[in-house]
């Protein structure tokens, strides 16, 4: 196990000389992301000769994908399930809010050393604000993974009450206990109350059925209220055709998706392309999905 310090990011690369500059996504199951195509247009956009891959990496085979990650000319990579919260044990530094959320989806190769670092919680509270959270009124985060903790990480740094509902109430719990909010039933939510339902869970991404709130009256939250699905992959889940059959706005993970990227990418290269080259990106990407 590698030592893990808490610092600041490390600087940005120097120009790059001829060799190609690589990053990765490092998933399982890897099948449905976007997300090369978001990174290999920001290199274009850049001009920087570089490309982005995405590979199917299964637990026990975690440790040797991160060990690659030291090689020159690598810049790191991105994590999703079910490795955000895996891969501490295997990096040199951490960031304040990796540290502090107990996630990693974003690692910074910079000289054989490895940071990890968290963009899903600014790049989840950017999305929010584009699709229109007011940010006033209590959430309900659904989940209590590496996601869901990014997620009420982002929601507490805004001073939010926020309520975790999880189907192992204990990870609800032992989540809130570190990060803030409570856990909670279902049923105990005052649900007239809550602005804002994020899915940070995996309901609904490999089972189009699935929802993380069956039988679930969305009439009885707020007018104005978001539900927010991280899921990206259909573009509208059941959770959120649900909610907008019933009369409430329902949003999916593209924006956060982009959002994160951006500041991946920003951190990985110190080139800072427009998030129009990540959302042009995106579109494409579906359409070829």
């Amino acid at each position: 196990m590698v030592h893990k310090k808490q610092g600041a990011a490390p600087p940005p690369p120097k120009p790059p000389g001829r060799g190609a500059l690589r990053a990765y996504l490092f998933a399982d199951p890897v099948s449905h992301t976007l997300s090369p195509a978001m990174h290999n247009a920001a290199f274009a956009a850049c001009q920087l000769p570089g490309a982005y891959e995405a590979r199917r990496v299964t637990p026990p085979d975690l440790g040797a994908a991160i060990a690659g990650l030291r090689m020159p000319g690598t810049l790191g990579a991105n994590l999703t399930l079910p490795h955000k919260e895996r891969v501490l044990a295997h990096l040199d530094t951490l960031s304040p809010a990796a540290r502090a959320i107990g996630a990693v989806n974003t690692i910074v190769h910079r000289d054989g050393q490895l940071h990890g670092d968290n963009t899903d919680a600014p790049g989840l509270l950017a999305a929010l604000a584009q699709a229109g959270d007011g940010g006033h009124r209590p959430a309900a985060v659904l989940g209590a993974g590496g996601a869901a903790r990014a997620a009420v990480w982002a929601l507490r740094s805004q001073g939010r009450e926020v309520w975790v509902i999880n189907r192992t109430p204990e990870k609800a719990a032992a989540l809130t206990a570190e990060l803030g909010g409570a856990a909670r039933a279902r049923e105990d939510v005052p649900w007239s109350e809550v602005g804002l339902i994020v899915n940070a869970s995996s309901a609904g991404l490999a089972n189009l059925s699935q929802t993380p709130l069956p039988d679930f009256d969305f009439t009885g939250l707020p007018p104005e209220a978001l539900i927010y699905d991280m899921v990206y992959k259909p573009a509208e889940t059941r959770l959120m055709a649900e909610a907008r059959a019933q009369g409430r706005r329902a949003e999916n993970g593209l924006g956060m998706l982009a959002h994160q990227a951006r500041l991946a990418f920003v951190r990985w290269t110190g080139c800072e392309p427009d998030i129009e080259v990540f959302f042009s990106a995106l579109g494409q990407g579906a359409r070829r999905a």
